[in-house]
């Protein structure tokens, strides 16, 4: 049988091309966007990282031989976890030595930060219930002060901070010093396991929150010193709002106006703008999922470990598309730890707007800094 030369047999009609050009369209959108997030298979191997320390230090910290004879009943796995996750982040090298040396040191700033806190919160007591967020301000500084150093300074300059905030967020006393130490080293052993096993697939990014400052300028404090000096003193005025308002959880405020400092003024309102818009995103779909917190929590834990690998992808360039995905993960964590107030947990979104507008303010007003191309 001879094939039909007529046209309308071998081709398929109009509606039927539309139908199915239309049907590509998304699917094509979808994968342009995760493009952009994603450009690499090497950054959801890094995300993966994350979620593997994070679990590997909680799963180590419950261990009854490793928390036997500490003094109180401290959670040494959640400690070690954030030290772990956030030592993670901050890890920027390419071969497994390097890397290894920098986790290492890492959780051991981590721990640092959290020991001046224990040590010099307690005398701040007497200021007031905002008193002991006082040491955040110093964290705040040396987050913008150690870029100096580099792309590690940097991250020791994160670590510190993280530490303090831990300890804060804990309650932590002089008391639990032998448990900082303990989760120092759980933290060490569970973030450098998984680097050494991803081996060379990994290509690391430089976090913009990372990233040196412009060029110093004659007659001029250093760009570092700076972002430090802008950082603590947004950090103050929460501290200060604190004191006289009360704020909840005003450490999330402290937090965000701490890591929205940028380089440059135009860069700092770029971060302010990113890190709301992805809150403002997180923190609702966060709190959607309350319902099933509370009754599949397996569910929630699966959902914030696919949201941190998500973290991890965006976060070198999409600073929104990561806070969103942080936010939801902090708000999901929370609810399935028993915190199931929402005011509270909504607190997230309103606190990182104050936060991101103090940071916005001080890199606008204190020594402003232009970026290198202007």
């Amino acid at each position: 049988m001879e094939p039909s030369t007529n046209p309308a047999d071998r081709e398929p009609p109009a509606d039927t091309t539309r139908r199915e050009s239309a049907a590509r369209q998304p699917m094509a959108a979808v994968s342009a966007w995760l493009a952009r997030v994603d450009p690499g298979t090497h950054r959801r191997i890094k995300g993966l990282r994350l979620v593997t320390a994070y679990g590997l230090a909680a799963a180590l910290g419950t261990l009854q031989d490793v928390t036997h004879g500490l003094p109180r009943n401290v959670s040494v796995g959640l400690i070690a976890a954030g030290f772990a996750l956030w030592a993670s982040v901050s890890e920027a090298r390419t071969t497994r030595p390097e890397s290894s040396r920098d986790l290492a040191l890492l959780c051991t700033a981590a721990a640092f930060g959290a020991a001046t806190y224990v040590c010099f919160a307690q005398p701040l007591h007497g200021l007031g219930h905002a008193g002991p967020e006082l040491i955040l301000v110093t964290g705040a500084f040396v987050v913008g002060y150690l870029k100096r150093f580099g792309v590690l300074g940097a991250g020791l300059g994160s670590q510190i901070y993280i530490g303090q905030l831990m300890a804060y967020t804990a309650g932590l006393v002089v008391a639990d010093l032998p448990a900082i130490a303990v989760a120092g080293l759980i933290a060490m052993l569970a973030s450098i396991v998984p680097r050494l096993l991803s081996g060379p697939a990994e290509r690391p990014a430089v976090v913009a929150a990372l990233s040196p400052g412009p060029p110093r300028v004659p007659g001029r404090p250093s760009p570092e010193f700076v972002m430090g000096l802008q950082a603590a003193s947004s950090a103050l005025v929460v501290v200060a709002l604190n004191a006289w308002l009360g704020i909840e959880e005003s450490a999330w405020a402290i937090t965000a106006s701490t890591y929205v400092v940028a380089g440059s003024a135009t860069g700092t309102v770029e971060r302010v703008r990113r890190r709301i818009i992805g809150t403002l995103f997180g923190v609702p779909l966060g709190l959607a999922c309350l319902p099933v917190a509370e009754h599949a929590p397996l569910l929630i834990w699966l959902a914030a470990a696919l949201a941190m690998i998500v973290y991890s992808m965006a976060l070198p360039e999409r600073y929104d598309i990561a806070c969103g995905a942080f936010a939801f993960t902090l708000i999901v964590t929370l609810a399935v730890s028993g915190v199931h107030s929402v005011p509270l947990l909504a607190a997230r979104a309103w606190e990182t707007l104050i936060g991101g507008v103090l940071g916005l303010l001080a890199a606008m007003f204190i020594f402003p800094l232009r970026a290198r191309s202007e």
